[in-house]
């Protein structure tokens, strides 16, 4: 492997963005998975820049670093990800995006009315939740929760 195969820790938080704690940190979580060398140093694949460019667009979406490590755990770690790997995995976060973006629209289409909380203060109230049905199902704004859920 050539030097220029390789960068630095500081050399990643540059082109990054990232501080080198946080390359540490996700380092720690199994995002990254940097090779030592003599001296013990760490030195990160090139790929790492796409997989921690990965990681800060992933978590701007609302993914957890959890998830974030089970998508990249399923890409390759000794070489960059091939077209196909990078369609696989945001083919699977798509699905997910759509969810949350429906999810979204449908508390958008609501707020204005009723968030289903249970408390029967508005006349649409008696529309959403007849007779205080949703205290059954919990505590809290339970309509909109369980069709977040649906």
């Amino acid at each position: 492997m050539r030097a220029s195969d390789v960068l630095t820790i500081g050399q990643l938080a540059a082109r990054t963005g990232l501080s080198v704690s946080a390359i540490r940190f996700y380092e720690e979580k199994g995002l990254v998975h940097p090779i030592r060398n003599a001296g013990n140093q760490r030195r990160f694949l090139r790929a790492d820049l796409r997989r921690l460019s990965f990681v800060l667009i992933a978590q701007q979406l609302g993914f957890t670093v959890r998830e974030i490590a089970e998508e990249l755990a399923a890409l390759p770690k000794d070489r960059a990800p091939s077209l196909a790997d990078w369609q696989r995995s945001s083919t699977r976060f798509l699905a997910e995006v759509d969810r949350r973006i429906a999810s979204l629209q449908r508390l958008r289409n609501n707020l204005n009315g009723c968030i289903g909380c249970g408390c029967l203060s508005l006349d649409k109230c008696a529309l959403y939740n007849p007779q205080d049905t949703a205290a059954e199902l919990g505590p809290g704004p339970r309509v909109l929760k369980s069709v977040e859920l649906a």
